[in-house]
């Protein structure tokens, strides 16, 4: 945390408003099993927090207690449309369970590569984008030095914190961010911090 003080006035500004964080317990939030979290990533795109509940409740019924790759493999697509998945959604997940069977995606060894390796695997699964990516990389990897630049919410922080007069891109955070090496997580679970309540700024 010092070094973040040091790298960075607005941030050191920001971790005396919100006090110490636990970013194990901050990142637990990401920590369902690995096939889970990318399912769950997968299921909810574009649609409300309740609906892929729902949907991913009734996906993992389906799958029972089978290895979910196979299962969902063997599932035929009807079986997949009637818990509610999109013809988009079912191909995305089709590809991420083909990827673990045939070894492209090494989910059992992802801790083994280096966060660029990793998130490689795992932008080439069909539907899988880098936020979702970084996020695993966060909640299962316990990776510290991950910057989510493509989350909107995360850019608007930005954009309030370090008055840029427009949503920055993520390239701009990523640029923003680079002082905060080798502690991006840390620095992104305060700027989450500041999106759940702001702080009262003078």
């Amino acid at each position: 945390m010092a070094a973040l003080r040091a790298a960075d006035p607005v941030l050191a500004q920001l971790i005396d408003q919100i006090g110490p964080i636990d970013v194990a317990a901050w990142s637990a939030r990401w920590s369902q099993g690995r096939f889970e979290s990318l399912a769950r990533g997968i299921v909810g795109q574009q649609i409300s927090t309740r609906a892929a509940s729902a949907i991913y409740g009734r996906l993992m019924a389906l799958v029972g207690e089978r290895d979910p790759a196979p299962a969902i493999a063997a599932a035929s697509d009807d079986e997949l449309r009637q818990v509610g998945l999109s013809r988009a959604k079912i191909a995305s997940l089709r590809d991420m369970a083909a990827r673990i069977l045939d070894g492209r995606l090494e989910l059992d060894r992802l801790h083994e590569l280096s966060d660029e390796e990793a998130s490689s695997q795992l932008v080439a699964v069909r539907g899988i984008g880098p936020w979702t990516a970084d996020l695993f990389l966060i909640g299962q990897l316990g990776r510290e030095d991950v910057l989510p630049s493509g989350d909107l919410g995360l850019r608007q922080a930005v954009r309030a914190l370090y008055h840029v007069d427009h949503v920055p891109s993520p390239a701009e955070v990523d640029a923003i961010g680079e002082p905060w090496r080798p502690h991006r997580t840390l620095a992104a679970a305060y700027l989450y911090e500041w999106i759940r309540r702001p702080p009262v700024r003078s």
